[in-house]
């Protein structure tokens, strides 16, 4: 009998106080996470560049992925791949209202299936569950050319039949709220493309889109600090170079501060937020969530 007490004992243990993994899965879930995606800028353009001075106290504060990469080339795959696990097939910028929507899993749907929250939160987009592309202002007449669609994936799920997200959860960057403890569980904030650094001389543009971070995104970066919750920042892609090397930051009360060499892609980070709540998986399930990187 005496070699079967160490067993009981373990099992008795893990029932009690909770096994060492589920603990640590248990303490890094946040109540909020804000992933804001930037536009066509490489690490090295970034990271050290005093026209970017709150991203590189973002980098400093948080835990800065020194070799993080895009999916692809050019824009429109990568949200995709972030949001879906896949590219769908996506291979350019073309507006995908006329083949949508898709029918495969999602992030959004993934929380909402499983008791959580999503939406995404898109500056200047002429109304709230917008469908169309902007081909021009005149079609929007309320609207504003710098919104694009193609910075938008979980449009390409709304009103679907499978899988399917509602127009509640596309909506313009106005309606992020004040009071952040009532934001979705998970959401995303497109800057408009003056603001996301695609357009314009480089220096005005890494500038532009710096302050516009620290403006839009310093106080709810501030309060996640203190109210267990994440914020991310990474980019679609960098500038067409064949290594799509691109900065990604994670800042929260959870997350280890420092330099991480770990190689990520869009997918990992996709894998990481599912894994945080416990959610199916998106995509091919080889894709690792990334580790090492939590308090």
């Amino acid at each position: 009998m005496k070699v079967f007490y160490p067993l009981v004992i373990v099992i008795i243990g893990c029932a009690v106080a909770g096994c060492s993994s589920q603990k640590s899965e248990k303490q890094n879930q946040p109540d909020h996470i804000v992933i804001v995606v930037e536009e066509n800028h490489g690490f090295d353009t970034i990271i050290g560049n005093s026209d970017a001075s709150f991203i590189n106290n973002l980098a400093d504060e948080g835990r800065l992925f020194l070799d993080s990469h895009g999916v692809t080339h050019p824009s429109q795959p990568n949200y995709i791949a972030l949001f879906s696990g896949s590219t769908q097939g996506v291979k350019d910028d073309r507006c995908l209202d006329e083949q949508t929507p898709y029918r495969t899993p999602n992030l959004g749907y993934e929380l909402i299936q499983n008791g959580y929250s999503f939406a995404g939160y898109s500056e200047d987009m002429p109304e709230n569950g917008l469908e169309g592309c902007m081909q021009g202002e005149s079609e929007f007449p309320n609207g504003s050319p710098r919104y694009a669609r193609k910075h938008n994936p979980w449009v390409n799920w709304q009103g679907g039949e499978q899988n399917g997200l509602s127009e509640s959860t596309n909506l313009t960057l106005q309606e992020f709220p004040d009071d952040f403890s009532k934001l979705p569980t998970v959401s995303f904030v497109i800057p408009n493309e003056d603001n996301d650094m695609h357009n314009g001389p480089d220096s005005l543009t890494v500038k532009r889109g710096d302050q516009w971070l620290k403006e839009e995104m310093g106080h709810y970066i501030d309060w996640a600090q203190k109210n267990n919750s994440l914020f991310i920042l990474t980019f679609d892609e960098d500038d067409f170079r064949q290594e799509n090397h691109i900065p990604t930051i994670f800042v929260g009360p959870m997350v280890k501060s420092g330099r991480d060499s770990t190689h990520i892609n869009h997918y990992n980070l996709l894998r990481t937020i599912e894994h945080m709540y416990g959610l199916a998986h998106a995509g091919p399930a080889t894709e690792k969530q990334i580790t090492g990187i939590w308090k």
